[in-house]
């Protein structure tokens, strides 16, 4: 019989279910005592009390003389009156009232004379100047009470009432178990068909973050019995376990059979994407969350269905999320079956917070890392236009999307290099950089949804790039084309050219495996116009449709084996120590809408276009020519300066 998910339970109710039958089991948090000045950021598991006053003794608030309040009586400035060294005893700042005096007078209000006495010019309350016992905590008063973070200053009330030691709640401990036959320890120099193991890494770090501890056992290769004992040692000595990998419907997916042989399985199968293939299962009162392989899918479900525990189990509050409307630059087409979180690069462009879509495949996780928000689309919705408002969960602060520089357009490094020069010569300027090719970032810039769009757009007719395009897209003007470099167009191969390809036209020889640029790129604009003037039938060049949206994403599946040729920058190439055939010098330039010209960040950028820090990187760089990047370069027709 063909393999099915048990379950498709919306999300909010799995959540729910989840934890219902935990507690049935008996989930709860265990509690330890610590000493009190380890306790910074630790739960209360009850109330504490004071165990003395604070202050413990009538202690002076002042440095001066403790007197008899009745031997100052009648003392003005007219009438002062002079007090014998027997009628006041000198003291500093806490120390404890004599008997016999119950006020205290400031240093700076007497008077030292010659002979010992001292001299003063106002009466003295009763009482004045004095911390009464308990003044700041009395003896059985509570000082915190339960399930509270305990802060600094607490550490210091606490002490300060006698209390050195405190029962807090105890982190929980969560084991981690990635399993799989290709998962290798993390190295450098994996072979072909390894998978370095990192979920490990992310998870725990995540859940440390939440304020539990993490345990990361052993990888387990594909073997039942191996698996379902190295569970049963972690839901031993753990108190949650994440059984990595192996949550889906493959043929060495082991997890919910063993998860239904050491416990029970509630649901297997959550109506969220990524992470539909979740298990949710448990030992008893001791949770077993089946995590599918994939990281993006992993750290969506464990931050959906674990955190939840771990938050039930510390009794924090649950962080308020803070959300923000935003306007799509490009469409989300989803599912009608699933909740899909889709990760977005943001920043205001004007008074309008732009969202970019970033990479949803399951395995990218670098989208997470890249990500300042996550727009949640609700199960039962296709999905959004571009140009819709949307609200999305914000990732990174408000502050941040303020002070950065959105770049939607044609991809290069050099945007990645010039992002960290502003972020260094200014740590409070930010780039976020959405790759989507020349006549993207044209659109986006036309949209008014972007402050600059990398373009490399060749006119065939002329041979020029981008001003041709500038004219026909922007015609009343409203924008700056600004120059940044030429750079070194051409094929990148393997190393040593093993299939020995010489010219352009060699890609459409049999055998040869070529990868390409998505539609509308400068660069597959580029080779739709070589291989027109080679009278090359693109149809029959194997893999012309296979697109990649950056050069360094070609260069690694050249350098993988999975094609042999693809045309793309040389720096590109060198990064990856591929051999390269040059074809031309292209000019790649960025398009900057008036209404952005002045800000202070897009002049920064103008600047760091000009400084020499900038050409000396490009060039280290290779494959480029720098010549006055920066400027602005006039475009007939229309004012642009």
């Amino acid at each position: 019989m063909g393999f099915e998910y048990l379950t498709n339970i919306p999300l909010v109710k799995a959540r729910e279910d989840y934890l219902k039958l935990l507690e049935d089991h008996g989930f709860a948090p265990k509690t330890e005592p610590i000493p009190v000045w380890d306790a910074c950021g630790r739960v209360t598991a009850h109330a504490v009390y004071a165990h003395i006053c604070a202050p413990h003794y009538a202690a002076s608030a002042m440095d001066g003389v403790a007197v008899n309040a009745k031997d100052t009586f009648g003392a003005t400035e007219t009438t002062p009156i002079t007090l014998n060294p027997d009628q006041y005893i000198v003291l500093d700042t806490g120390d404890p009232i004599p008997e016999n005096c119950d006020a205290v007078i400031m240093v700076e209000d007497i008077v030292k004379n010659g002979d010992g006495t001292i001299t003063i010019h106002a009466a003295a309350a009763p009482w004045q100047h004095i911390r009464q016992i308990g003044e700041d905590i009395c003896a059985g008063e509570m000082i915190l009470p339960s399930h509270m973070t305990v802060s600094p200053s607490a550490i210091g009330a606490m002490i300060a009432g006698g209390v050195l030691e405190i029962e807090v709640i105890r982190k929980p401990v969560v084991g981690i178990i990635p399993t799989g036959d290709e998962i290798i320890p993390p190295c450098t120099d994996p072979k072909p068909g390894d998978i370095l193991e990192f979920n490990g890494s992310i998870f725990s770090a995540m859940v440390r973050q939440w304020g539990a501890e993490a345990v990361v056992f052993p990888i387990v290769p594909d073997k039942f019995d191996r698996i379902k004992a190295m569970v049963a040692k972690a839901a031993e000595e753990c108190d949650m376990v994440i059984l990595n990998a192996g949550s889906s419907a493959g043929r060495e997916d082991f997890s919910v059979k063993v998860i239904r042989e050491l416990g029970e399985v509630l649901y297997h199968g959550i109506a969220m994407k990524p992470g539909k293939p979740a298990i949710l299962g448990c030992q008893g009162a001791k949770p077993i969350l089946g995590v599918p392989g994939y990281p993006v899918s992993g750290i969506i479900v464990i931050e959906q269905l674990l955190k939840p525990l771990i938050d039930h189990w510390l009794k924090a509050p649950a962080a308020p999320r803070q959300y923000a409307k935003a306007t799509l630059t490009r469409p989300v087409v989803s599912g009608l079956k699933y909740e899909e979180f889709v990760r977005v690069r943001m920043g205001y462009v004007g008074d309008k917070l732009m969202a970019s879509p970033l990479s949803r495949g399951s395995g990218v996780v670098s989208s997470f890392m890249k990500a300042d928000g996550i727009l949640e689309v609700p199960q039962g919705l296709e999905g959004y236009e571009a140009g819709a408002e949307v609200t999305v969960r914000l990732l990174s602060p408000v502050e941040k999307l303020e002070n950065t520089v959105v770049v939607i357009g044609s991809h290069d490094p050099l945007l990645d290099e010039v992002g960290d020069m502003l972020h260094v010569a200014n740590n409070g300027v930010y780039m976020s950089s959405s790759h989507v090719g020349s006549m993207g970032g044209i659109m986006a810039i036309r949209r008014g949804e972007a402050h600059a769009a990398g373009c490399h757009l060749l006119n065939t007719e002329d041979g020029v790039y981008n001003l041709a395009f500038m004219k026909k897209y922007f015609p009343k003007g409203g924008v700056k084309l600004i120059r940044c470099v030429g750079r070194q167009q051409g094929m990148m191969v393997a190393k040593g050219n093993p299939l020995h390809i010489e010219k352009f036209s060699d890609i459409a020889r049999e055998g040869i495996r070529y990868v390409n640029r998505q539609k509308g790129s400068g660069t597959r604009i580029l080779t739709d116009y070589l291989c027109k003037q080679n009278d090359l039938d693109t149809a029959a060049i194997y893999g012309y449709d296979r697109e990649e949206l950056t050069h360094t994403s070609v260069a690694a599946q050249i350098v993988s084996g999975s094609a042999d040729v693809g045309m793309g920058i040389y720096s590109a190439a060198k990064l990856y120590d591929l051999d390269f055939i040059p074809v031309c010098i292209e000019q790649y330039d960025l398009i900057i809408p008036n209404h952005a010209w002045d800000s202070p960040m897009v002049q920064q950028l103008i600047d760091t276009l000009k400084s020499e820090e900038f050409k000396e990187k490009i060039l280290a760089l290779g494959g480029y020519t720098v010549e006055n990047p920066g400027e602005v370069i006039p475009i007939d027709g229309y004012e642009t300066i």
